[in-house]
């Protein structure tokens, strides 16, 4: 027997439970457009990590290239890079200068990004620079990866200069048409390009070992050399790989006292990859995934407070944002097509969350990778040339969103689904992300019913179609713009 004392709102609870617990989990969005909380100045983009897939001759060359030239990005990060001596470093040996294998692939990229801002980082310093044991061999093979060129913490007797006069001659070579050397030769390149801004080194905390000290000495005389023989480049610094676990380099570096009089920092960098343990799924992706998130996007915040302390004119680029796999490097050829979707949500969530915190740029890694060089960071098939998930959601955002957007009050998201609305110069638009290995819907008021939708999920394209009606059927970490309301 029912108590009397039951009401009616509870009888009626008990008899509908589904349809209460639908309600509940798919709440319809609440969009004020007349709050605006912020004003974007986030532009997404990505890096371009040299490796033998990117020569000329390559079966996926041309079309690589091409996709980065159509994207149109700006400050696009180009990082000839330290598996690959020979295709990252111009002088292996004291005084013998030869780029030829690594001019085919930067005139490329030069080509394929003319009228944007870049960023470049000839990252990987000479050897020969450092104290070592013994000297640094590598590969006579071009394409052979080898893992253990950066040898050395200290630089050599006359090493900073040495440094700094190596960084000189490699931006001359590129923007003055070629350098005379100490011996007064000449070495004459004939390129003239631009150099918006360059990278001082990468993830140094890991190669070389560098501490605070010597990562600001090196950044000091390197900066001072090239301004020399460049003086509208700007700078990127640190490039850090574990920023949480090093917040001194920070403290450090932006402290203006601790630099030569008239060195700018311009932009601080650092990265973030999410990493799942070896027996992980995409059962646990999707939680292991956005949680380290989380965590790194905490520790930007932290480093947002030492920037705007110590050195507030500084910018920030997050320009290596991804995943990687277990057992990469070496990696395996075959990798589940959910994974690019997974890895694809995680980009779109860092950058709206970096959004929201104010960042300047955010950097998706890489545009090719492939089995001996991180195949798990790919945006394209190492085998053909196309596009993934991770390639597309970044066309997606960028295609939609830029710096001047509007973020308006947005609410009704389950802690399953990212939701955002903007205006922006073109009208009305909504991101979403599922951060979830499963559909999710997300429903809308009336007014959406016809606006265009377009969605990358685990079909092999984009779709762009009519909404049709006031719900968004997400699939397994599907990430969508709504628009044209």
């Amino acid at each position: 027997m029912r108590p009397a004392s039951v009401s009616a709102p509870l009888l009626l609870l008990c008899a509908f439970p589904f349809t209460l617990v639908y309600a509940q989990s798919t709440p319809v969005l609440d969009i004020r457009w007349d709050v605006v909380s912020q004003v974007s100045k986030t532009i997404p983009t990505l890096q371009v990590v040299v490796n033998p897939l990117l020569r000329r001759g390559s079966a996926i060359h041309d079309s690589a290239f091409r996709f980065l030239h159509d994207l149109g990005a700006e400050y696009v990060r180009y990082v000839p890079w330290l598996p690959y001596p020979k295709l990252a470093v111009a002088e292996l040996e004291p005084g013998m200068w030869d780029t030829s294998l690594i001019d085919p692939m930067t005139i490329d990229f030069f080509n394929a990004t003319e009228g944007h801002t870049t960023i470049l980082n000839f990252s990987t310093i000479p050897a020969w620079l450092f104290k070592t044991d013994k000297p640094v061999t590598y590969p006579a093979d071009p394409d052979e990866a080898t893992w253990n060129y950066t040898q050395g913490k200290d630089l050599r007797e006359g090493g900073l200069q040495d440094l700094a006069d190596y960084y000189a001659r490699l931006v001359s070579w590129y923007t003055k048409g070629g350098f005379t050397d100490r011996q007064g030769n000449q070495h004459a390149s004939n390129f003239h390009f631009k150099v918006p801004y360059w990278e001082i080194f990468n993830e140094p905390e890991f190669e070389h070992g560098m501490s605070p000290q010597d990562y600001t000495a090196r950044y000091d005389a390197v900066v001072a050399a090239i301004h020399a023989v460049s003086p509208e480049t700007k700078f990127v610094s640190l490039a850090l790989a574990a920023p949480s676990v090093h917040p001194e380099m920070f403290e450090f570096f932006l402290d203006h006292k601790n630099h030569r009089p008239g060195i700018p920092l311009d932009m601080i960098s650092y990265h973030f990859y999410a990493t799942p343990t070896a027996s992980e799924t995409p059962e646990h992706w999707q939680y292991t995934f956005f949680n380290q998130a989380d965590g790194f996007l905490n520790t930007a915040r932290y480093v947002e407070q030492i920037r705007k302390r110590l050195s507030p004119e500084t910018r920030t680029t997050l320009d290596e944002i991804g995943s990687i796999l277990p057992g990469d490097p070496a990696g395996k050829e075959t990798i589940p097509d959910i994974y690019w979707n997974a890895s694809g949500a995680l980009y779109a969530y860092v950058y709206l969350e970096a959004m929201r915190m104010g960042i300047d740029i955010v950097g998706e890694s890489q545009l090719v990778g492939y089995p001996t060089q991180f195949p798990s960071v790919s945006m394209v098939d190492w085998k053909t040339g196309s596009p993934n998930a991770r390639f597309r959601v970044l066309k997606l955002i960028h295609d939609h969103f830029a710096p001047g957007d509007q973020l308006v009050q947005t609410r009704g998201a389950t802690s399953d689904v990212l939701a955002q609305a903007f205006v922006t110069p073109k009208g009305r638009a909504l991101l979403v992300v599922n951060k979830r290995n499963v559909k999710n819907t997300v429903r809308l008021k009336e007014e959406w019913k016809d606006a265009e939708m377009s969605i990358i999920d685990s079909s092999a394209a984009s779709h762009t179609a009519a909404l049709g009606g006031t719900a968004i059927d997400l699939g397994p970490f599907a990430v969508a713009v709504v628009y044209g309301k």
